[in-house]
Parts: C-alpha cells; structure tokens; sequence
C-alpha cells in the first residue's frame, strides 16, 4: 500500500460513491482520485469498487471489509494529531455538525457561535438541512435528529424533548372567526408539509387536527412554513422554539394541541476520543438543559452559557 492518502482517497470515494465528488471534496482533480484508487486496488491486489455510469463506485465484498480498517486507522490518526496539536495549545481543528433544519438554524448556530467564541481553534460547519444526515459517509462528525438510529457503530443520547403548538399571526386572529374548540379549525386553512417528501414520519401530525382540503399551503421546509404563517393568510404547526421567540405569533388552542417530539444527538464511537467532538457534545447538552422551556414553549428567548439571552 503506498501511503495514507490512498486509504484518505479510498475513504472519499467510497462515501461519495462518486470520484467527482470525492475530488471537490478533497480538493484535487478528477483523474487524481481515479489513479489513485486504481493503484490502491493494484496494490491490494483486489478490486474494491464495482463500477458503473448508473451507481457510481460501489464497494465490492472486499471493499466493504477494507472500508472498516480504514476508517479505524482514519480515526486513530485525527486522534493522534489532535493530542500532538492540542499538547500545547486550546482545542483545535475542523468540525461538521448536521442537523434538522429549523433547529438548526434557530438554535444550534447561535449556541455554536457562543461555542466558537470560547474555542476560537475550531472551525465549523453547520448543516440545517430538511433530510437525514448520513455519518456512514460522513456527510458530518455529529448529527442532531429527530430519530434514535436503530443500528449503526454510534454513540448516541436523547438531546431533548420539543412541543409544537399551532400558532397564527395576532392580525389573522383578529379578522378570521373565533377559535375556541377544536371544532372551530373547519372553518380556517393551514399551511403543512409535503406529504409524499416527508423524510420522516415524526413531521406528520397535522392530519390529527385537519382535512388535507384545508391545507392551502405545503412546503418540505419548517422555515418555509414559518415565513408563510407570518404572511398571515393561515394557521400552522410550528416547534415552539420557532414561534415563541416571534411576538408576532400566538400560540391557538394552547391547551388542547401540542405535540411532542424529540432530538437525538450522535457521532461515530470512534471519535468518543476525540477531544473537540467531545467538546461540542458536553456544550450542547449543557445549552440544550438551558433552553429547555424553548423548546417546550414555556420560555421565549434562547439562552447561550456565555452570554445573556437572545432576544426573539
């Protein structure tokens, strides 16, 4: 085997399933990833991807066993040059976080600036995007999502419980007729997911209140949705996190629809060792306890550790 950047090569390719992508990710071109992968396999003496116009590379038997040895030695040198690097200074280095998207825009990027500002070594990505994230290609080092994963070599904790209210504009209120029962919702219309593009069924809850005809608007994004309550032509059902920090909105039938979801947070078991990864997990769970009425809907503004809370 000639180096450690054929396993790196080797490792890209096979999360990607694409040489392009893998070349965009690691910054070199095309042809660079193809050669180096030809001369792994040649090396090896085996051939680790199967390959096709259609499905891209695939790993083949062999390449699935040498995927977890690579790996395990992927994760045994950023362990390695993260205590050499961290022996004499703060945290440092790079970091992908993934998570769902209202979350992660309204709570995980304020709390990871407050983090940033007491790790300045760090660099971040953070991903709110209305889909799962997948750790097996390493698509991010932790994800936060509203499901357990069921299999799979991870680490993972319960990050919090969430409440979603059905909520309104204080203008729509005024002009549409009265709601004062669960009866009174024949007469508005709603704003809700795109059925057939959920990516989870924890996202469907509004067909418990009302006829898909009373929905006049859908969309895949929770931000989306959020923006089209604000226009104050309907009603929808918004994590509290969302709407409670915006005085615009009041919350309908407070005492009779909410719904609780949750948040899972996890990262491969092998980066239990790795100091930053680790950094940013206790962070969390010690923001995410502060926030708790946010997400529950009794509290109206977020609270970082370091600094007072921000306004909504």
């Amino acid at each position: 085997m000639n180096d450690w950047d054929s396993i790196r090569y080797f490792l890209e390719v096979a999360r990607t399933q694409r040489a392009s992508a893998a070349a965009v990710r690691l910054g070199v071109r095309h042809s660079t990833v193809t050669r180096r992968i030809r001369a792994l396999e040649s090396d090896l003496g085996i051939n680790l991807f199967e390959k096709s116009r259609a499905s891209g590379f695939t790993l083949t038997e062999e390449g699935l066993q040498f995927f977890v040895h690579a790996e395990q030695v992927e994760s045994t040198l950023l362990a390695a040059q993260e205590a050499l690097s961290g022996a004499a200074q703060g945290l440092a280095g790079h970091l992908r976080i993934g998570s769902t998207e209202g979350f992660g825009s309204t709570i995980l990027t304020p709390l990871m600036v407050d983090f940033q500002r007491l790790h300045p070594g760090i660099t971040l990505d953070i991903m709110p995007v209305p889909r799962y994230i997948s750790l097996s290609k390493r698509e991010a080092d932790i994800a936060i999502a509203l499901e357990r994963p069921q299999r799979g070599p991870y680490l993972c904790t319960k990050l919090a419980d969430y409440a979603l209210k059905l909520y309104g504009t204080r203008d729509y209120l005024g002009r549409h007729a009265p709601i004062r029962r669960p009866a009174d919702l024949a007469r508005h219309t709603f704003i809700g997911y795109v059925d057939e593009l959920l990516f989870s069924d924890r996202l469907r809850y509004l067909d418990d209140w009302v006829q898909a005809k009373q929905v006049v608007f859908r969309s895949t994004s929770v931000l989306a949705q959020y923006q089209a309550v604000l226009g104050g032509q309907a009603l929808a059902i918004l994590p509290c996190f969302l709407a409670a920090q915006d005085r615009r909105l009041a919350p309908v039938l407070d005492a009779d629809i909410q719904v609780g979801r949750s948040f899972w947070m996890y990262c491969h078991e092998d980066l239990r060792q790795t100091r930053r990864v680790m950094a940013i997990w206790d962070y969390l769970k010690q923001a995410i306890d502060l926030n708790r009425g946010l997400l529950l809907g009794t509290q109206r503004a977020l609270q970082t550790p370091n600094r007072p809370a921000v306004p909504g």
